[in-house]
């Protein structure tokens, strides 16, 4: 766990581009109450439950998430089964595209000596149906970088492909793919697939898929795809931001920090990430009228390589010829 104290020498060599958008005023949506929660690490809204939020707690805890409500109140404690945390540093959440169930990614990725560990870990868990404390099955992910090893403490899940991606918190950090079938019994290959900000403490992408979000400590950037920025967004002043994800209508980011009674923030999206990455509306067809039969036969033609000789002036031609030949014999009969 690296503090901001270690990069903010840095922070004016950043380098970002587009205006920035600014958080909704001061008051945060919601403060977290829960005294067991010291270290909110990871955020994600519930794809499932209405008004639900699910946080877990930094390294050195055990293997236990928390379902909080709007009001900042825990509805529910869960724990992993069979899960270790090492260094608990993100989570994620989806939908299983078969079942339409909720689906919880929890990332033990923390390496702070970048390749201390020979691996790191990906929990996936099924949404949890009821708000009552329980212990969850869980399926372990192991996973390597293919370049070496690196400290991160981002996941994220496209929602529609549900491919995950790990988010390296570098000076020079990456963005990396997960293979698009997970093993889990063998070492799963990380590929990279573009930059990401320095020191990125967090990543989520859009419940419909058409962009994702990366947090630094000093603010967030949204892109369209890896390596293609849309806007870099403000964020509220916090003192060790370290989660962020989207609202369920994907309008605005949630983001959160480490500490206790920790506050959660909502800040909405520059009109320019919403105009850009709004739905577009399917093309109309262009009405034709109704052909006859030789109009259709003409237009076949066309479609076949023949534009340049009509079906009807073939038709003529082959009239034409047929009559000349009747003409020529007649001729030829009586002058024998």
């Amino acid at each position: 766990m690296v503090r901001m104290l270690a990069v903010a020498a840095l922070a004016g060599t950043a380098v970002f581009a587009g205006p920035a958008a600014s958080a909704d005023g001061e008051t945060p949506l919601f403060t977290i109450k829960d005294s067991r929660i010291t270290e909110s690490s990871g955020l994600a809204v519930s794809p499932t439950h209405k008004n639900v939020y699910y946080t877990h707690n930094d390294s050195g805890a055990e293997p236990t998430f928390f379902a909080v409500g709007s009001n900042g109140r825990t509805r529910a404690k869960f724990t992993l089964r069979g899960a270790v945390a090492r260094d608990w540093e993100a989570m994620a959440a989806s939908k299983d595209p078969a079942t339409g169930a909720g689906v919880l990614w929890f990332g033990d990725i923390g390496d702070n000596f970048d390749g201390a560990w020979p691996d790191i870990s990906v929990y996936r868990v099924t949404e949890p149906t009821t708000m009552q404390d329980a212990a969850l099955p869980a399926v372990r992910y192991r996973f390597r970088y293919e370049d070496g090893g690196h400290n991160a403490e981002s996941i994220m899940v496209h929602p529609r492909t549900g491919r995950l991606y790990v988010v390296s918190k570098q000076f020079a950090g990456a963005v990396y793919a997960a293979p698009k079938r997970l093993r889990t019994d063998r070492v799963n290959v990380l590929r990279k697939v573009g930059s990401a900000p320095m020191m990125a403490t967090d990543a989520a992408y859009a419940p419909d898929g058409s962009n994702f979000v990366i947090r630094t400590y000093f603010s967030a950037t949204v892109y369209r795809t890896p390596g293609k920025q849309l806007a870099r967004v403000s964020m509220p002043p916090l003192e060790q931001a370290e989660s962020i994800t989207y609202t369920a209508d994907g309008k605005a980011l949630l983001t959160g920090t480490e500490g206790a009674a920790s506050p959660v923030y909502r800040v909405p999206l520059p009109a320019e990430v919403l105009r850009e990455t709004a739905p577009r509306p399917a093309p109309t067809p262009t009405p034709t009228k109704k052909a006859g039969p030789a109009l259709v036969a003409e237009t076949r033609a066309a479609e076949d390589g023949d534009a340049g000789v009509p079906t009807l002036a073939v038709a003529a031609w082959l009239a034409a010829a047929a009559a000349a030949t009747g003409v020529i014999t007649l001729i030829a009969r009586r002058t024998r």
